[in-house]
């Protein structure tokens, strides 16, 4: 069984997914992850790329905590129990950032720390042709005065790279499981020695493009291969086609197709799969159904604007998994891929009373 539906304690109307896992003496964190928050502002609706002297005008635009917080918001969705550390600028958009990911979202933001006359890095984000353009802005912040160190956790989720995460080794050996991404190595180097520390990791979720030069390989699903000597679980992304997975200790493979979709704005849709990924681990469910949970929560994302607005949640989980069993013409056999969500989802699928981030800056409360 892979859950029993029952809602969280902690936030009322979110399904528990560690439900049936948790017990006295449990850490009160589930995942702790640490990074900058962005403000983004998303636009949508567009026809085509903006061109130069020229003004572009879009149909749809949403403000969001983008950053990390896509991250933290998709797993605060899925019920697990989040804690964020990071820097919030002393500013409206701070401000909003921080109401939004904590009243919004259920996160827990006592690592957190609000930099004064430090204004909020922000990225506008235009999407159009299921592509997307980013413009960024922003000054570092301020270094804290002591490093922070991983929370008692079930899970954290790290950045790898010098400097990036210098708690992983430490939570790794108070038990934490630390579940790894890597950015794009501007230097074109991909040096293996930015890997070093996927020696104290749980998982390794790449995409194909880092797997491939990191490992030297041109395949994907071989890159997957090379990287569980580093790694015991290397999930590799792969795109249209869906994603791979190599468990190293027992030699278990996986791979599932990506789910098509109309695709609005694939802002975070990485971040939403290893919340996805995360989740399933956590929950002790097969390598095969935490990579279809993955690529169908990031396929769900891509169908609305903003890395955290678009987060699922366990209705619009619950409201796909209706949709596609009654509708006609369905694959048997593609179904047959999701039918743990049976076991998982409450029934009958209906609204969850959530709570989320408004998609606009300073709406007044009504009077």
């Amino acid at each position: 069984m892979h859950g029993d539906g029952i809602p969280s304690a902690r936030h009322p109307g979110l399904l528990d997914p560690l439900a049936a896992l948790r017990a006295d003496g449990d850490p009160p964190c589930d995942v702790y992850l640490t990074g900058t928050v962005f403000l983004d502002i998303i636009l949508t609706g567009l026809d085509s790329a903006p061109v130069r002297g020229t003004e572009s005008w879009a149909r749809g635009m949403g403000s969001s905590p983008g950053g990390v917080a896509n991250m933290a918001t998709a797993l605060a969705r899925l019920g697990l129990r989040t804690s964020l550390a990071a820097a919030f600028g002393d500013d409206h958009y701070g401000d909003y950032c921080w109401d939004a990911l904590e009243q919004g979202e259920g996160i827990d933001l006592g690592l957190s720390r609000t930099v004064p006359n430090w204004h909020s890095p922000v990225t506008v984000s235009m999407a159009y042709e299921g592509e997307r353009t980013m413009v960024s802005h922003g000054h570092e912040a301020p270094p804290p005065e002591v490093a922070a160190d991983c929370p008692p956790a079930r899970a954290a989720v790290a950045s790898l790279g010098p400097g990036q995460a210098p708690w992983i080794a430490g939570a790794a050996a108070a038990g934490t499981r630390i579940f790894a991404d890597v950015g794009w190595d501007e230097t074109g180097l991909w040096d293996p020695s930015r890997l070093a520390d996927l020696e104290h990791c749980e998982a390794f979720l790449p995409n194909a493009a880092e797997a491939m030069r990191y490992t030297r390989t041109d395949c994907p699903r071989r890159a997957a291969h090379a990287l569980t000597a580093y790694v015991p679980t290397a999930v590799v992304t792969l795109g249209a086609e869906g994603a791979y997975a190599v468990d190293g200790r027992s030699g278990e493979c996986a791979e599932v197709p990506a789910i098509a979709v109309e695709a609005l704005d694939p802002t975070g849709a990485g971040d939403v799969f290893t919340a996805g990924f995360v989740t399933g681990t956590l929950a002790g469910w097969p390598l095969a159904d935490r990579l279809a949970f993955a690529g169908l929560t990031a396929a769900l994302s891509v169908q609305e604007f903003g890395g955290s607005l678009s987060a699922p949640g366990w209705w619009e989980i619950a409201a796909w998994w209706r949709y596609v069993r009654e509708a006609p013409e369905q694959d048997p056999a593609a179904l047959r891929r999701y039918a743990f969500l049976d076991e998982l989802l409450p029934a009958p699928a209906r609204p969850l009373p959530l709570r989320r981030a408004v998609p606009t800056i300073g709406f007044r409360s009504p009077a």
